[in-house]
């Protein structure tokens, strides 16, 4: 009976990672796809070596490589590799904690870094230092907004996405509404998205690491799997 568990949980934990590691395939191509066809420097320039695509390929590389560890350990019963695949989720999930904990308590010093790291992105858009507007032009129309905190921020040179209908008269009629509080309230509105997905990772994490030192201590005793 309880070797039928063990061999039940074994597989549990093979086919789950199996699915892991093909989301974490995919994050990986989506991020590559991303990095391809889009270019995503000039909203916070702060960033733009931290941007969407690269942090896709970073969390589709961790994924995949957690999930590989986890699906190889559990099947070969590699008591190495289960208690490496114990450790990184631990570290992953101490890091996720941590970062959740800093958010909170530097909330107001976080909004005003994103505030002044987009007027220094709309500066280097506005002093040709970089071209590309498809960050604000997206945000501009998909919010209905315009600017940081309103359409006097582009000084002269408005993009046509925030004009509220046709730009071709003298002086178009512009969105009123700034970006900057348009996404706050979206933020606010939809907070609670992403902290169900954190949630689930979390006790998806946690279950991996039961599952893993359950494992492990059941090779442990038994005397089976590859040694130490």
């Amino acid at each position: 009976m309880a070797q039928g568990c063990l061999n039940c949980l074994k597989y549990t934990m093979c086919i789950a990672n199996f699915l892991c590691f093909v989301c974490g395939v995919a994050v990986l191509a989506l991020g590559g796809y991303l990095m391809v066809n889009f270019n995503f420097t000039s909203l916070l320039p702060s960033l733009a070596s931290m941007n969407v695509p690269k942090s896709l390929l970073i969390c589709g590389i961790v994924i995949t490589c957690v999930s590989f560890l986890g699906f190889f350990g559990a099947l070969k019963e590699n008591r190495c590799l289960l208690m490496t695949f114990f450790t990184v989720l631990f570290i992953l999930m101490l890091v996720e904690l941590v970062a959740a904990c800093l958010l909170l308590m530097y909330e107001k010093e976080i909004s005003e870094g994103i505030e002044n790291d987009l007027r220094k992105g709309m500066n280097q858009v506005r002093n040709g230092n970089a071209t590309d507007l498809s960050e604000w032009d997206l945000i501009q129309e998909n919010f209905a907004c315009c600017g940081i905190t309103n359409s006097s921020d582009w000084g002269d040179m408005v993009p046509k996405s925030c004009c509220v209908s046709k730009c071709e008269t003298p002086k178009p009629p512009y969105k009123a509404k700034g970006c900057l509080s348009k996404l706050t309230a979206w933020f606010e509105e939809n907070f609670l998205i992403p902290g169900i997905c954190v949630i689930v990772i979390c006790v998806i994490e946690v279950l991996g690491m039961c599952f893993a030192m359950t494992l492990f201590c059941h090779i442990s005793k038994s005397g089976l799997g590859y040694k130490l």
